[in-house]
């Protein structure tokens, strides 16, 4: 049984959002000069998922494969999933594979799902703590024409069949899907486990392939900011002006008479 989790380097979401710029008329964030880049905290607990179904399993019956799409550096977020107990990464690096929205970026990880070979399934997180959009992994089902299930807090695999416990907006579901499939998982999951000093004495032997967008068969025209089709209209930071009104009165009947005739003014009553 082979499961593919589809990790992504993101911004520490520690740091203050005031270190943050925007290029306004290039519409885009500026980098900030040394800051530190993580692994997306949904992603690792996807990985997490991956592990738990592989401690359930017979070890050398379950290959997991650690997939990212990124610059060099994403590498290191790469290695620390290995070093969580995954057996092998695929590193998509290639400067035509930069500035991708979701669309293009799940059709370059659709590709390189297909290349990779076999597989049963496949892990992402919820969303990427970056943007927020939440709609890779489910990009990668639709390409790839097989079931998605969002939203998991828990994920069983049963013979030929996927058991997931999702959380919903009352409560939680459970929903059974054929493999192969795709399976998002959030953070309801639970703690991620720590590198083992065992795993991570392990992580220089384990493989690692990096491909480019020729070796998934992709021009550049098809994937990166090229093949996107997002149109960012604009992007800003918003500016918060906050005003403070002391509403006056010698009684707080007065006080409250004042702020309801306040309110009315202003269309809010």
């Amino acid at each position: 049984m082979r499961v593919i989790v589809c990790v992504k380097q993101i911004p520490d979401p520690e740091i203050a959002s005031s270190l943050f710029k925007v290029d306004e008329a290039a519409r885009k964030v500026i980098p900030v000069p040394g800051l530190p880049m993580v692994i997306s905290p949904f992603d690792e607990q996807a990985v997490e998922a991956a592990l738990r179904i592989k401690d359930k399993a017979d070890a050398d019956a379950v290959t997991i494969t650690i997939l990212t799409l990124g610059p060099e550096s994403a590498l290191t977020i790469l290695k620390g999933a290995l070093s969580m107990g995954a057996d092998e990464g695929v590193h998509l690096c290639d400067a035509a594979l930069e500035g991708a929205d979701s669309y293009a970026t799940a059709v370059a990880l659709t590709h390189a799902i297909r290349k990779i070979g076999d597989h049963d399934l496949i892990l992402t997180g919820r969303q990427a703590a970056d943007w927020d959009a939440g709609v890779v992994g489910c990009g990668i089902a639709e390409l790839l024409d097989i079931p998605a299930v969002t939203l998991a807090k828990d994920v069983q695999v049963d013979g030929p069949v996927v058991r997931v416990e999702r959380v919903a907006g009352d409560g939680v579901e459970v929903v059974k899907a054929p493999l192969p499939a795709v399976v998002t998982v959030a953070h309801e999951l639970g703690q991620p486990r720590k590198a083992s000093l065992r795993e991570t004495m392990r992580t220089a032997q384990k493989p690692v392939a990096v491909w480019s967008a020729a070796d998934l068969g992709l021009a550049a025209g098809q994937v990166g900011e090229a093949g996107s089709r997002r149109t960012r209209e604009r992007l800003y930071a918003p500016v918060s002006d906050i005003f403070c009104e002391f509403i006056e009165g010698e009684t707080p009947q007065q006080q409250a008479a004042a702020l309801a005739h306040r309110l009315h003014e202003d269309g809010l009553v």
